[in-house]
Protein backbone atom coordinates (compact mmCIF):
# COMPACT_ATOMS: atom_id res chain seq x y z
CA UNK A 1 0.00 0.00 0.00
CA UNK A 2 1.32 3.44 -0.89
CA UNK A 3 0.36 6.46 1.19
CA UNK A 4 1.82 8.96 -1.30
CA UNK A 5 -0.29 10.11 -4.22
CA UNK A 6 2.26 12.53 -5.73
CA UNK A 7 5.19 14.75 -4.82
CA UNK A 8 3.93 18.25 -4.00
CA UNK A 9 6.78 20.55 -2.93
CA UNK A 10 9.88 21.16 -0.82
CA UNK A 11 9.61 23.85 1.86
CA UNK A 12 12.58 25.99 2.83
CA UNK A 13 12.53 28.53 5.67
CA UNK A 14 14.61 31.63 4.98
CA UNK A 15 15.32 34.97 6.69
CA UNK A 16 15.26 37.12 3.52
CA UNK A 17 12.36 36.01 1.37
CA UNK A 18 13.01 38.54 -1.40
CA UNK A 19 16.65 37.51 -1.90
CA UNK A 20 15.85 33.78 -1.86
CA UNK A 21 12.91 34.26 -4.22
CA UNK A 22 14.99 36.35 -6.65
CA UNK A 23 17.67 33.62 -6.69
CA UNK A 24 15.22 30.85 -7.61
CA UNK A 25 13.42 33.04 -10.16
CA UNK A 26 16.77 33.83 -11.80
CA UNK A 27 17.40 30.07 -12.03
CA UNK A 28 14.15 29.76 -13.98
CA UNK A 29 11.41 29.01 -11.46
CA UNK A 30 8.20 31.01 -11.68
CA UNK A 31 6.28 32.62 -8.82
CA UNK A 32 2.96 30.84 -8.41
CA UNK A 33 1.79 32.96 -5.48
CA UNK A 34 2.77 34.93 -2.39
CA UNK A 35 0.77 35.28 0.84
CA UNK A 36 0.80 35.48 4.63
CA UNK A 37 -0.43 32.58 6.76
CA UNK A 38 -1.36 32.73 10.45
CA UNK A 39 -3.96 31.47 12.85
CA UNK A 40 -5.08 28.15 14.27
CA UNK A 41 -4.13 26.17 11.15
CA UNK A 42 -0.49 27.32 11.14
CA UNK A 43 -0.16 27.11 14.93
CA UNK A 44 -1.42 23.52 14.81
CA UNK A 45 0.63 22.34 11.84
CA UNK A 46 3.99 23.89 12.77
CA UNK A 47 3.51 23.54 16.54
CA UNK A 48 4.42 27.17 17.25
CA UNK A 49 1.68 29.18 18.98
CA UNK A 50 0.84 32.66 17.60
CA UNK A 51 3.04 32.20 14.53
CA UNK A 52 2.84 34.17 11.31
CA UNK A 53 4.70 33.42 8.11
CA UNK A 54 4.97 34.85 4.65
CA UNK A 55 5.31 32.28 1.88
CA UNK A 56 6.17 32.31 -1.80
CA UNK A 57 5.32 29.25 -3.89
CA UNK A 58 7.55 28.71 -6.92
CA UNK A 59 7.11 26.20 -9.71
CA UNK A 60 9.47 24.76 -12.31
CA UNK A 61 8.88 25.63 -15.99
CA UNK A 62 7.46 22.15 -16.63
CA UNK A 63 5.13 22.43 -13.64
CA UNK A 64 6.54 19.23 -12.18
CA UNK A 65 8.30 20.52 -9.07
CA UNK A 66 7.50 23.25 -6.59
CA UNK A 67 9.50 25.05 -3.92
CA UNK A 68 7.84 26.83 -1.01
CA UNK A 69 9.95 29.58 0.53
CA UNK A 70 8.74 30.81 3.91
CA UNK A 71 9.83 33.59 6.24
CA UNK A 72 8.62 33.64 9.82
CA UNK A 73 7.34 37.06 10.83
CA UNK A 74 6.79 35.71 14.33
CA UNK A 75 8.36 34.23 16.21
CA UNK A 76 11.83 35.35 15.19
CA UNK A 77 13.56 32.76 12.97
CA UNK A 78 16.26 30.54 14.47
CA UNK A 79 19.54 30.53 12.54
CA UNK A 80 20.54 27.20 11.04
CA UNK A 81 23.96 26.21 9.70
CA UNK A 82 24.58 28.26 6.52
CA UNK A 83 27.83 26.38 5.85
CA UNK A 84 26.37 22.88 6.20
CA UNK A 85 28.05 20.25 4.07
CA UNK A 86 26.38 17.37 2.24
CA UNK A 87 27.00 14.94 5.13
CA UNK A 88 25.16 17.10 7.71
CA UNK A 89 21.84 15.59 8.71
CA UNK A 90 18.73 17.28 7.38
CA UNK A 91 17.69 18.64 4.01
CA UNK A 92 20.71 18.03 1.78
CA UNK A 93 19.91 20.01 -1.35
CA UNK A 94 17.30 21.13 -3.83
CA UNK A 95 18.07 19.62 -7.24
CA UNK A 96 17.31 20.88 -10.73
CA UNK A 97 18.11 19.58 -14.19
CA UNK A 98 19.66 22.36 -16.29
CA UNK A 99 20.82 22.69 -19.89
CA UNK A 100 24.36 23.94 -19.10
CA UNK A 101 25.94 23.48 -15.66
CA UNK A 102 28.91 25.68 -16.56
CA UNK A 103 26.63 28.59 -17.55
CA UNK A 104 24.62 28.35 -14.32
CA UNK A 105 27.77 28.11 -12.18
CA UNK A 106 29.18 31.18 -13.96
CA UNK A 107 25.94 33.08 -13.39
CA UNK A 108 25.92 32.07 -9.72
CA UNK A 109 29.54 33.19 -9.28
CA UNK A 110 28.69 36.57 -10.81
CA UNK A 111 25.85 36.85 -8.27
CA UNK A 112 28.23 36.07 -5.39
CA UNK A 113 27.36 32.39 -4.91
CA UNK A 114 30.05 29.74 -5.06
CA UNK A 115 30.54 26.06 -5.61
CA UNK A 116 30.45 23.75 -2.60
CA UNK A 117 33.04 21.51 -4.29
CA UNK A 118 33.65 21.29 -8.02
CA UNK A 119 31.95 20.28 -11.25
CA UNK A 120 31.98 16.52 -11.75
CA UNK A 121 30.81 14.00 -14.31
CA UNK A 122 29.09 10.74 -13.47
CA UNK A 123 29.68 7.82 -15.85
CA UNK A 124 29.42 10.04 -18.94
CA UNK A 125 25.71 10.52 -18.26
CA UNK A 126 25.53 13.53 -15.94
CA UNK A 127 27.54 16.66 -15.23
CA UNK A 128 26.80 17.94 -11.72
CA UNK A 129 27.70 20.68 -9.29
CA UNK A 130 26.50 21.95 -5.93
CA UNK A 131 26.11 25.73 -5.62
CA UNK A 132 25.61 27.32 -2.23
CA UNK A 133 22.84 29.88 -2.74
CA UNK A 134 21.31 32.44 -0.40
CA UNK A 135 21.36 31.60 3.30
CA UNK A 136 23.47 28.51 2.62
CA UNK A 137 20.85 26.64 0.58
CA UNK A 138 22.65 23.99 -1.48
CA UNK A 139 21.30 23.81 -5.02
CA UNK A 140 22.26 20.70 -7.00
CA UNK A 141 22.61 21.34 -10.73
CA UNK A 142 22.53 18.36 -13.09
CA UNK A 143 23.09 18.44 -16.85
CA UNK A 144 22.22 15.31 -18.83
CA UNK A 145 25.10 14.40 -21.17
CA UNK A 146 25.07 12.62 -24.49
CA UNK A 147 21.65 13.74 -25.67
CA UNK A 148 21.05 15.70 -28.83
Amino acid sequence: MSFVRRFDHVGITVADLDVACAFFVALGLQVEGRTFVEGEFLDTVCGIPDSRTEIVMLTSPDGGARVELSRFVRPEPVTGSPTAMANELGLRNVAFEVDDVYAVVEWAANEGYGLVGGIGEYEGAWRMAYVRGPEGIIVSLAERLGQS
